[in-house]
Formats: structure tokens, sequence, C-alpha cells
């Protein structure tokens, strides 16, 4: 028998962009599984979806910066019902300079920002791929086309996040699965006020509402876009900055120096 409902497991689902996605997923008649650490905000945000949606909900309350954590969801994907959706979005900024970061805040944000991330995409891609079918959201940020003093840490990973998740895009190729890269920039959710930000220090316009980010991405994926920029207005600009990469990899290994290392 085909089965006919669609499911998507969310990480970072108790609120902002994580709980944007589950909502409107869940009104498009997905079954979901709910990934946070704020096992109050899980349970209210499912008992309101069954009732608003009448889809299934489970929660998973589990800390992602911990190898238990990250286990217990690696364990549903693989031995659980199938995965249509799985969707990468827990993460958070912890800032500094990087002379006075504090290297254990550093630790525990990066296990979440890379490595949760990492494997949760390694199986559900390995079993996606088997299955032929499937789709990956991995989130990453505006901030990783940026650089600023004190974002060395955060602005990195998700420089990572990118670069994973292009090639993941490569490897998807004739696999039936889709992968999507989401860049955020400024998003009204409370990511600030947790990485000690002010979004009244940002002018309004540069500021999205997680709903207008979720339908962007949601679109981009039906469209098969492997990139989505949601307030980018022309696609052309992102193809200039993969042609401009390719012109820096094409001259990073040649057999001669560059002609400005030679001596006058």
């Amino acid at each position: 028998m085909t089965r006919q409902t669609r499911s998507a497991l969310i990480t970072g689902a108790s609120a902002g962009i994580g709980k944007s996605f589950a909502e409107h997923l869940a009104h498009t008649g997905h079954d979901l599984v709910l990934v946070a650490r704020r096992t109050d905000l899980l349970e209210a945000l499912a008992g309101k979806l069954r009732s608003e949606s009448g889809v299934d909900v489970e929660v998973l309350s589990t800390d992602l910066s911990t190898d238990e954590g990250v286990n217990k969801v690696v364990t549903r994907i693989i031995n659980g019902p199938p995965i249509d959706l799985l969707i990468n979005n827990a993460g958070y900024a912890s800032r500094g300079k990087v002379a006075e970061l504090d290297a254990d805040a550093l630790d525990h944000m990066l296990r979440v920002n890379i490595m949760a991330l990492t494997r949760l995409s390694r199986y559900a891609m390995g079993r996606m791929v088997a299955e032929g079918r499937g789709s990956i959201i991995n989130v990453g940020s505006g901030t990783a086309f940026m650089q600023f003093a004190g974002n060395a840490g955060y602005g990195a990973s998700k420089n990572f996040v990118m670069a994973f998740t292009r090639h993941m895009h490569l490897e998807a190729e004739g696999t039936g699965v889709r992968v999507q890269l989401l860049v955020p920039g400024l998003v009204s959710t409370d990511f600030h006020t947790v990485a000690d930000g002010d979004l009244a220090n940002f002018p309004p316009e540069r500021v999205m509402k997680p709903d207008d980010l979720v339908i962007a991405s949601l679109r981009a994926l039906e469209k098969e876009e492997p990139v989505c920029i949601p307030s980018l207005p022309q696609i052309i600009d992102w193809e200039a900055y993969v042609k401009a990469e390719g012109v820096v990899a094409a001259n990073t290994s040649r057999d001669h120096i560059a002609a400005r290392y030679h001596s006058n």
C-alpha cells in the first residue's frame, strides 16, 4: 500500500523559525516529529497542532549538544517510520572576539550548529537515498557572507553549514532526494535575545517575519532551488557569487606563484 501521509522532523521546533515550519507543515497535512530542549513549549505546540490540524505530532525532548541527545534523534530517523522532510533548524549564536571567547561556550555551540546537523543529515540522507525519496533543509545564516568582530565562531559554523549542504546537493543528484540550503537574514524571533542582541538596533525593513521565511523556503523546495535566500531579489546575484568562486578555485592550484610575489 502506498503511504499517503507526509511527515517532517524539525529540530529547534519550540520557537522561532522551527515553530513556524511546524505550523505551516501541519496545516498542509504533514505529521510531525518536533525536536527541542524545552519540553513544555514542545508539548504546548504539539497539542495546538493536533487540535487545529488533526495531524500526528511526536515530541522528542532532547539536547542536541550532547551525544545522547543526537543519538536519540538518529535512532528515530533510522528505526522509526520514514521521514519525508528533515529540517535542521536548531542552532544559536555564542559570540565574542577570538582572544576573549569562552571556549566551553564555543564548543557547546559548535556541537549544536555543526555536529548535530552533520549527524542528522548523514543518517537522514542515507535512509532517503536508499528509499529514493525525501528532502532535507539545512538552515544557514546570512552572516556566512560577512565578517565582523565577535562573530568568528558563529559565522564560521554557518560557513560550514553552507559548504556541507552544497556538497550534499551535488551528491543527491539523481537519487530522488532534494537538498536545500536556507539562508535567513535578520528574522523576528528570540534568536537575537538569546545571543545578547536587540532587533531594535536594525531598520524594520531589514527584519523578516518567520512565516514569510518559511513560505519562501517551502516554495523554493517545490521549485527545486538548491539555495533559498528569501530576500534576494534576483537569483543571478547568487549565480554571480558561485561564478566568482569558480574564478578563485581555478587559480588556487598552479605550478607557479603569482607574479606579484616575485622580487622586483
